[in-house]
């Protein structure tokens, strides 16, 4: 395959994200060529200076860097199983598991292109701004290559060789994105009984969420080297501040699901022996499977 310059991209994929991505390469002053099933979607890119390429293969051809942002890896491999791959280097922001990461490095290694797998921490909005992180994983001399224009997207975050490790930061922040909005409903919950607006709690609880994750560091040293010492409090102690959570919730009509399910992770702890130790030692719970 003859590629152009590393200036040139290609985006696959031209759903809100896709052409969000586009768009910020245009607007860095990079040549990008788009595809995408319904040629329609890349009618306002075209009018900002893309090239619509007419079949993937074109597409692949026109540069050295590919940008697949796509519903899923199966519709990843329907569309370049059978194209020529040779000499290209994939960027694959389409979201899945650290396994399919795994399994389909070796799969274009084994047609002859680089890849890299990522992921996008960002609305499409906050593409091509400070705001939008953007994972990547895989041959650190890969993300070094294509550094340069990959940085139009937001900021980059290179974490390591392993090409599975970017989707395993996605859904990890997916968690502590849904477990901090969960505690968050389930406070205004208790508190729209008192007549507490959710815009006044909002306040209360983002201080909290930030002096909850300055604790962060400190627990994660503990994680690490295996020692829990009870420096702030105890598990035990904690356990019991949950049973008034859970007490207080029914007694206002609020689910207390949520409560429940860190109680009853706690008290396997407790049960455990762990009791006297700081809260996160519960890793040993979460690190167990259901």
């Amino acid at each position: 395959m003859t590629k152009t310059t590393e200036t040139s991209v290609t985006v696959l994929g031209l759903g809100l994200m896709g052409q969000a991505l586009a768009g910020a390469f245009l607007k860095a002053g990079h040549r990008t060529t788009v595809w995408n099933r319904t040629p329609a979607k890349a009618d306002q890119l075209v009018a900002q200076g893309a090239r619509l390429a007419p079949t993937v293969g074109d597409a692949l051809a026109a540069s050295a860097l590919t940008i697949i942002c796509v519903t899923d890896y199966s519709t990843m491999h329907e569309l370049l199983d059978a194209s020529e791959l040779d000499g290209t280097t994939l960027l694959n922001l389409t979201s899945g598991s650290s396994a399919q990461a795994r399994e389909t490095a070796r799969w274009a290694e084994q047609r002859g292109a680089r890849y890299l797998d990522g992921a996008i921490m960002a609305i499409p909005a906050g593409i091509g701004t400070e705001e939008a992180m953007i994972l990547h994983s895989g041959p650190e001399s890969d993300f070094e290559a294509h550094q340069p224009t990959l940085g139009a997207l937001g900021a980059l975050t290179y974490l390591g060789a392993d090409h599975g490790l970017a989707s395993l930061y996605d859904v990890a922040g997916l968690a502590m994105m849904w477990s901090v909005l969960n505690a968050w409903l389930q406070g205004t919950a208790m508190l729209r009984t008192a007549g507490v607006d959710a815009a006044t709690y909002a306040l209360f609880a983002k201080q909290m969420a930030v002096g909850v994750a300055e604790w962060l560091p400190g627990y994660a040293e503990q994680i690490d080297s295996g020692s829990f010492p009870a420096e702030v409090s105890a598990l035990e102690t904690d356990a019991r501040a949950m049973t008034h959570l859970i007490e207080e919730s029914e007694a206002l009509g609020v689910n207390a699901e949520l409560p429940k399910l860190f109680k009853a992770m706690a008290d396997r702890s407790i049960a455990a022996g762990h009791g006297g130790e700081q809260y996160p030692v519960l890793i040993e719970e979460f690190g167990k499977p259901a």
